[in-house]
């Protein structure tokens, strides 16, 4: 199989739609870039085809995307990796890699949302597994992978622990259709990611209720300051949440149906169960885990968010949808700035 070496060659783990689309694009703005897959016989088919058939047809690799079927030797012979893996694969994914690192590698990861169980944002568990000094980064933003892959113009953001980092790795992936911009607030950028995917599935339910564009915009408004809350409460910055890993990330996926969390909404409302609905999109659903998460770290920090509860007694607690915006609708009112939703 096909595979480059060069010490500027970053790895990108996760041959899903979305690793696929952030290597292409980093191929494609010219740099080398190898890709792994668990796979092995996916990967295979990608190195004869030069296309992932089966998350982007149509999208042919860039000729400096290459296949990398072994993990570790992409871990080893590369200083940065991007991993592009679901929240609730990101820990064994590092635990993997964890051995064969060296001590200049750096880390980033294009990964949404609170690790299950625990409710640690993804650089807290790469900070357990990977050590505290190692240069961490995190990619987010308004990006559907099937847009970045098409070449249609985009921008996100890369935030990280070390400025150095998150430059040379926006640098990296930029290009005339395809912007990054910079920020230090990890925690805010990975929060935002989390958030967003629950009141993506609360505007579909309302969506598919057809409640209409009033109640989507208060619902997404609403959600934007208990994104900040919860955000500020970890140590966030609030002004990140104004951005493109906040509130640009909160209105792509709350009013697109490429996105899949709204899609979960619009099911949900339709009548079909949380696994039902799960089911019928046929891949992962971040925003089903992340409700239950979301609601744990809020409860544990004492942080009050209205929307994302609800959202979590729908899919947990087998409340009705109507019943939920009943609720939310009857709450007391209050000034709008007195940072209660």
């Amino acid at each position: 199989m096909n595979r480059a070496t060069d010490t500027d060659t970053i790895a990108v783990l996760g041959a899903g739609s979305w690793g696929t689309a952030l290597a292409v694009q980093l191929a494609r703005a010219d740099g080398p870039t190898v890709l792994w897959g668990r796979d092995g016989a996916a990967l295979e088919r990608m190195a004869a085809e030069r296309v992932n058939s089966r998350y982007l047809p149509g999208v042919a690799f860039p000729g400096q995307l290459t296949l990398e079927p072994d993990l570790a030797r992409a871990a080893r012979e590369h200083r940065d990796l991007l991993v592009c893996m679901p929240s609730h694969a990101l820990r064994a994914t590092l635990a993997g890699i964890a051995p064969h690192l060296g001590a200049g590698s750096r880390i980033a990861w294009a990964t949404k949302g609170f690790e299950q169980h625990t409710g640690k944002l993804p650089h807290e568990v790469a900070r357990e597994l990977l050590g505290a000094g190692r240069a961490l980064a995190v990619l987010s933003g308004p990006t559907f992978a099937r847009e970045v892959a098409a070449g249609l113009p985009t921008a996100m953001t890369v935030a990280a622990n070390d400025e150095q980092f998150a430059a040379e790795l926006a640098a990296r992936i930029s290009d005339a259709r395809f912007r990054a911009y910079t920020s230090t607030d990890m925690i805010g950028v990975e929060v935002g990611g989390a958030v967003k995917n629950v009141l993506a599935i609360a505007a579909g339910i309302s969506d598919g209720l057809n409640f209409g564009a009033n109640a989507r915009i208060a619902l997404i408004n609403r959600g934007l300051a208990e994104m900040t809350r919860l955000g500020v409460a970890l140590g966030a910055r609030p002004e990140t949440f104004m951005g493109l890993s906040g509130m640009g990330d909160l209105v792509l996926t709350c009013t697109d149906d490429q996105s899949r969390n709204r899609r979960v909404g619009l099911l949900v409302a339709a009548g079909r169960s949380r696994d039902e609905a799960a089911r019928e999109i046929g891949t992962a659903c971040e925003g089903i885990y992340g409700a239950r998460s979301v609601h744990e770290v809020a409860h544990r920090l004492g942080v009050e968010m209205p929307i994302c509860q609800q959202v979590y007694r729908i899919l947990y607690k087998g409340l009705a949808p109507q019943r939920a915006v009943a609720e939310l609708m009857s709450r007391a009112l209050r000034p709008e700035t007195d940072g209660v939703a």
